[in-house]
């Protein structure tokens, strides 16, 4: 599925997302001379990684049967010597063993964008 990005009808860097019948906005900060109105790419970056996560592992315990109640992501990142590192957080509710623990973290590294992510990536752009 495609993504299109398209100047918004407000704001300097406002940008409008949709992708199929999915919409939503993306913004710079204000170090960038945005208004910070939305999330920034790097925060949808994260986010897509957060989001992947959790559903991942909602969708396996759902599965397996797991009383897993509930599951939050928290993602930071830093950039150093052109590297990005990504510090995810995973923090799991529920009557969980240590077993079921440790497999439902397994998991969460075999999320899509878990994976592209630390894959090999190659973008080819073409100006039309």
């Amino acid at each position: 599925m495609s993504v299109t990005a398209r100047k918004a009808e407000h704001g300097h860097f406002l940008t409008r997302l949709q992708a199929g019948e999915a919409a939503w906005l993306a913004d710079a900060g204000p170090e960038n001379g945005g208004l910070a109105s939305a999330p920034d790419p790097h925060q949808l970056l994260n986010a897509a990684l957060a989001a992947c996560t959790a559903i991942t592992v909602r969708m396996y315990a759902e599965r397996k049967s797991i009383a897993l109640l509930d599951v939050q992501v928290n993602i930071e990142h830093v950039e150093e010597g052109g590297v990005y590192r990504i510090q995810q957080q995973i923090t799991l509710q529920g009557d969980l063993s240590l077993e079921q623990r440790a497999k439902l973290i397994e998991i969460a590294g075999k999320c899509p964008i878990h994976k592209a992510l630390t894959g090999r990536f190659e973008i080819a752009t073409e100006a039309l």
